[in-house]
């Protein structure tokens, strides 16, 4: 494990978002955070499953299929949670961060959102033929 990489997971924002998905990729690619918030980390969870983050995450039974994990100041954000979090830190900055911003404000919102949202990406993973990243289920060591 990178020494450099652990340290640094407390800086900034790391948005874990499922590669494979087209709205995952969509939303990684296109957010954008306050420069107040610090840096913004992606990291792709089916490509970085030994990453110190995804280890803390299935350590704190998070998971990644039923919804994207936002780590921000040490507290993890899942599914709605992290997309009020990510519309709280988002710049207002693209159409899609300003769009982000107006739906996720809201925690109401964000809960009642959130299942759609998720169904999306399982029903595009599967016309894909692309399966869940089960993090929970491997040991990522």
């Amino acid at each position: 494990m990178d020494k450099n990489i652990t340290e640094k997971s407390c800086d900034g924002v790391w948005y874990v978002y499922d590669g494979k998905c087209p709205l995952c990729r969509t939303a990684a690619r296109a957010i954008r955070i306050r420069e107040s918030a610090g840096e913004l980390h992606l990291i792709n969870a089916r490509e970085e499953a030994g990453h110190p983050v995804i280890q803390e995450i299935n350590a704190r039974g998070l998971d990644i299929d039923k919804g994207t994990v936002i780590k921000f100041g040490g507290n993890f954000y899942h599914g709605g949670d992290a997309m009020v979090m990510m519309a709280l830190l988002g710049s207002r900055s693209g159409w899609f961060n300003r769009l982000n911003g107006l739906l996720f404000r809201s925690p109401i919102v964000a809960r009642f959102c959130y299942p759609a949202i998720r169904s999306g990406r399982n029903l595009l993973l599967w016309f894909k033929g692309v399966g869940q990243i089960r993090n929970l289920e491997n040991d990522h060591e």
